[in-house]
């Protein structure tokens, strides 16, 4: 009896290569010539791609993206901006404010400065920032310490990266900002404005975002024993400036900043003769130097309270100083308790 013929089972895809390779000429590997070149990659499900392959060896769909062109180790296309935004500069072509704002310069250059600050260096926790308007003017009070004042530059650079409007806060500074050599214009550059009624009532007018520190320097110069522990709002200027440009008032608590430079002691005479308002002597400065400038990596909380509404009020309210009195103690009041209930939110001082 003849044995049975064993039979073959041929895929389709096999059977159409066959019929089209069919009285083809094969090359020198044995392949028929102009057989079509599956796609190299797999599919989701782990099976070979039968997509028509192209130069790469890969079709359309899997294709890998091209690798980013680089000048040395740097991203060409952030060199190219770079130098483009330098050249627009050079020649002046860019645009300030009436108060000096230029928010290009702070958008591209000084926020990508200080952004690792507040988000790895200090690891700032941001709390309350729905209680920032979106637009519109309002009126931020905060407490204000550490010998150096980075909490202003962390409290504006943070909104201007967290808060999902991304809005810019204009900060009222003392005149000895604007008289320091190079503090000066870049102050001016990145926003801040002298802190007096007519400026801050343009800003306000204007729609801005504006930031006071009724502590002043009181509230920065003070030692670290009686940190967290608020000084004196004055007489209740920037209440008053918020009921005439009917602001809201937006209490700041800033945990953290107290840690980054403890004064131990002042030294009034070298304040004296330099003509600042005090003159920080720390653990670390001016012992150790320049290397003493470095800020202690302290953990940061800031929130934003509940806005306070002005409009209500009426347009003389400001006239009216016991008013004035109430508001202040009770918007002091207001960051005092919420500075203590953020300190208990951290397990260290630099967690």
């Amino acid at each position: 009896m003849p044995s049975a013929a064993k039979a073959e089972i041929i895929s389709l895809d096999r059977a159409r290569d066959r019929r089209a390779g069919a009285g083809r000429p094969t090359g020198a590997s044995g392949r028929t010539a102009g057989a079509i070149e599956r796609c190299r990659a797999l599919t989701v499900s782990g099976r070979p791609c039968r997509n028509r392959a192209g130069e790469t060896g890969f079709c359309a769909v899997h294709r890998p993206p091209a690798p980013p062109e680089r000048i040395g180790p740097l991203d060409a296309g952030a060199v190219r901006e770079l130098l483009d935004l330098a050249a627009r500069r050079a020649l002046g072509e860019y645009q300030v404010d009436p108060f000096g704002f230029d928010a290009e310069l702070t958008e591209r250059v000084l926020a990508p400065m200080i952004r690792p600050l507040h988000r790895r260096y200090f690891r700032v926790g941001w709390r309350g920032l729905e209680n920032v308007p979106s637009d519109g003017a309002a009126l931020l009070v905060g407490n204000h310490a550490g010998s150096v004042p980075l909490d202003a530059l962390i409290m504006k650079f943070g909104v201007l990266d967290e808060h999902p409007a991304h809005r810019h806060v204009r900060l009222l500074a003392a005149d000895l900002a604007f008289r320091m050599p190079f503090v000066g214009p870049l102050a001016r550059k990145m926003g801040s404005t002298l802190a007096c009624h007519e400026d801050a009532l343009g800003l306000l007018g204007g729609g801005e975002l504006v930031a006071v520190f009724p502590e002043g320097y009181k509230g920065v110069g003070k030692g670290y024993k009686r940190r967290y522990r608020l000084q004196r709002f004055g007489r209740g200027g920037f209440v008053e400036i918020a009921l005439q440009a009917g602001a809201p008032i937006v209490p700041v608590a800033i945990v953290g900043s107290e840690e980054t430079y403890p004064m131990i002691y002042n030294a009034k005479l070298l304040a004296r003769l330099g003509g600042f308002p005090y003159f920080p002597v720390t653990p670390f400065f001016p012992l150790l130097g320049p290397l003493g400038l470095v800020p202690l990596p302290s953990k940061w909380i800031v929130e934003f309270g509940e806005p306070i509404p002005t409009e209500s009020y009426g347009e003389d309210a400001w006239r009216d100083q016991l008013l004035l009195f109430e508001l202040t103690d009770r918007i002091r009041d207001t960051i005092q308790q919420m500075l203590y209930r953020n300190l208990l939110l951290r397990r260290s001082v630099f967690r």
